[in-house]
C-alpha cells in the first residue's frame, strides 16, 4: 500500500496494491504502519460505518461543526465520485474542493481531514462506501452544504438521482457563515494543526 498527498492540505490518498488472479483479488484496505508515515493517528479512529446507494445518489455536501471529525473513505464495492471541500478557516487550501474516484476494484481510500465537507455521487448500482471515523456521532453538529453551491461548482458527473431531504434543502456557503464560524482548527493537514 502506498499513500500520497493531494492538492488539499491534509488530504491523503491510500492506493493498495491487490493481488488478483483467476478468482478475483485479494486487497489490504488499512495498514496503520502506512497511516503513520502519512501523519495519520490510526488508534484515532472509533467508528466505522457504511452506506449502501444507487447509481446517480448524491451525499452531501457534509460537515461537522466544532471540533468535527476526521474519516477515511473508501468505496468497497462500485464506484463513487468523491469530492473533500477544504472550510478550515487557516487552511492554505480554504474553500477549494477536489474529486477522487474511489473505486471497489481498486479499493483506494481517501483521508478527510476534520473541518473537511465531504458527499459523492454514485456511479454504479449500487456503490457501497465505508467510513473509518475518529469521533462518535453527533447529530447537532451537523452541517450540510448545497450540493450544487456555486460558488463551489462541483460538476456532478451523472444527473442527481436522488438525495435525503436534509441534503436537498442544504444551504449554499454564501449563507452559511455564521456556522462555518464555528469550524475549530483541530481541522489537521496531515497530522499537524492548521494554525
Amino acid at each position: 500500500m502506498r499513500w500520497s498527498s493531494t492538492r488539499i492540505v491534509g488530504v491523503v490518498e491510500f492506493t493498495p496494491s491487490p493481488h488478483v488472479d483467476d478468482r478475483g483479488f485479494f486487497s489490504r484496505t488499512f495498514d496503520a504502519d502506512v497511516a503513520r508515515e502519512a501523519g495519520i493517528d490510526p488508534d484515532s479512529f472509533v467508528q466505522d460505518s457504511m452506506s449502501r446507494s444507487r447509481r446517480g445518489v448524491v451525499r452531501g455536501l457534509h460537515v461537522r461543526l466544532g471540533e468535527g471529525e476526521s474519516k477515511l473513505v473508501r468505496c468497497s464495492s462500485g464506484q463513487v465520485f468523491d469530492v473533500v471541500v477544504d472550510l478550515r478557516p487557516n487552511s492554505p487550501t480554504h474553500l477549494e474542493w477536489l474529486s477522487v474516484i474511489l473505486d471497489g476494484e481498486k479499493q483506494n481510500s481517501v483521508f478527510i481531514p476534520a473541518g473537511c465537507a465531504h458527499g459523492f455521487q454514485a456511479l454504479t448500482e449500487p456503490a457501497d462506501t465505508a467510513y473509518r471515523i475518529d469521533r462518535r456521532h453527533d447529530p447537532q453538529e451537523d452541517l450540510t452544504i448545497a450540493h450544487d453551491d456555486p460558488r463551489l461548482a462541483v460538476p456532478w458527473p451523472l444527473p442527481v438521482h436522488a438525495m435525503s431531504r436534509s441534503d436537498a434543502a442544504a444551504l449554499p456557503l454564501a449563507e452559511l457563515s455564521t456556522e462555518l464560524a464555528s469550524i475549530r482548527s483541530r481541522a489537521r493537514t496531515g497530522g499537524k494543526p492548521v494554525d
